[in-house]
């Protein structure tokens, strides 16, 4: 899979861009603040519908603009020829909408998926070094690139856990009472609970499939970028209790046992104290946690071993995923910026930016882009 065309009206910092693109490497070399990681994002963004970056839509769209648009078109592969048009118009404070092959979609969200896209940048550091929060949009977002349908069921769960927290609210300080006295506000606090543990066991589920499935991947990673005796490993961290062989349905009902367990608490503090939501990974080095202990070189290649290992782990599973390294040589040494470039130049089609070229490493030489004063030009 990989991208042959790019354009972009009213994206960021450009009025308006097309570039040619070809399977192998392409990178983008310019200053910083001239537009490069621009461009990449917004191959993620018509991929994913989220952003590395920022968690708003407001910054994609230029200053003084009401909207923006990002089309691409995409080839199924280097033997299949195959191609598909896809387009995304981003309107902040209304629905986006999307289309294939310049039809629309009934939803935007259906868009996701029929782009893969795996997007290493300096802000992945916060997988290891920054809040749980953090961790978990790794894993559901790794979830979401496997089986693209679990994007709709992490939407339920944030829409049944924002449902259940706001009854939980009105409840709060009720404590126990609130059961008793109060028999409607009771089965409605059953009914969003049955609700949490369907949708919250189907998300639990594919983390763990997917947690299972990477290790391997990361810590081979982890080796190559930095080999050390310490083996790069992670391990879920739940309230519930998860046996070895988990099944959806042990999940669930582990889930409502929790939920039922902390029923108390959750009426007093009016928010949902058990779930998916509140869950955390466990990354280690050796027999240290990654986090407190691992030096900022350490923190780097990890994370970058576990973007490494969620590349190829899409491989695995037959996805060919377009691959974004976003200013990510200038952080590593010589050393380290070999063996990285060992290990991705196989990629169908690998993305780069760079402030300066010779940062990245001769085995990666493909197409060349110089960006800078709002234009993309190709380096000849």
């Amino acid at each position: 899979m990989y991208v042959d065309h790019l354009t972009l009206a009213d994206y960021r910092s450009y009025p308006a861009v097309d570039v040619p693109l070809a399977s192998g490497v392409t990178t983008f070399v310019g200053a910083n603040g001239q537009g490069k990681t621009n461009l990449v994002e917004a191959v993620e963004y018509l991929s994913t519908m989220s952003s590395h970056r920022v968690s708003s839509e407001v910054p994609l769209v230029r200053a003084g603009c009401e909207r923006a648009i990002v089309r691409a078109g995409v080839r199924a592969g280097l033997e299949d020829d195959r191609r598909i048009l896809l387009e995304l118009e981003i309107t902040p404070g209304k629905a986006n909408r999307a289309r294939l092959n310049r039809s629309p979609l009934p939803r935007a969200r259906e868009i996701i998926g029929m782009l893969r896209t795996v997007v290493f940048s300096p802000e992945d550091l916060a997988i290891v070094k920054g809040d749980p929060a953090e961790r978990r949009h790794f894993l559901d977002a790794l979830v979401v690139n496997r089986w693209p349908r679990m994007a709709g069921v992490r939407s339920d769960y944030d829409k049944i856990l924002k449902q259940r927290n706001s009854l939980l609210k009105s409840l709060a300080g009720r404590g126990r009472s609130a059961n008793r006295d109060d028999p409607y506000a009771a089965s409605t606090l059953e009914v969003w609970d049955a609700q949490l543990v369907r949708a919250g066991a189907e998300l639990l589920e594919a983390r763990l499939d997917t947690l299972r499935d990477l290790l391997p991947h990361t810590a081979r990673a982890y080796a190559e970028i930095a080999p050390t005796n310490n083996e790069a490993a992670a391990a879920y961290k739940s309230a519930i209790e998860i046996g070895e062989d988990w099944t959806r349905q042990a999940l669930g009902e582990a889930l409502q046992a929790e939920l039922l367990n902390r029923r108390s608490d959750e009426l007093q503090r009016g928010v949902t104290l058990a779930g998916p939501h509140r869950d955390d990974l466990t990354l280690t080095l050796g027999e240290l946690p990654a986090k407190g202990y691992a030096s900022h070189g350490e923190s780097w290649s990890f994370a970058l071993a576990l973007k490494i290992g969620a590349f190829e782990l899409l491989r695995a599973d037959g996805i060919e995923p377009v691959l974004v390294l976003d200013d990510v040589f200038a952080e590593l040494d010589s050393t380290r910026r070999q063996r990285l470039a060992a290990g991705v130049v196989q990629a169908e089609q690998l993305l780069v930016t760079a402030a300066v070229g010779a940062d990245v490493p001769e085995m990666l030489a493909g197409q060349r882009f110089l960006v800078g004063g709002g234009e993309v030009r190709a380096d000849d």
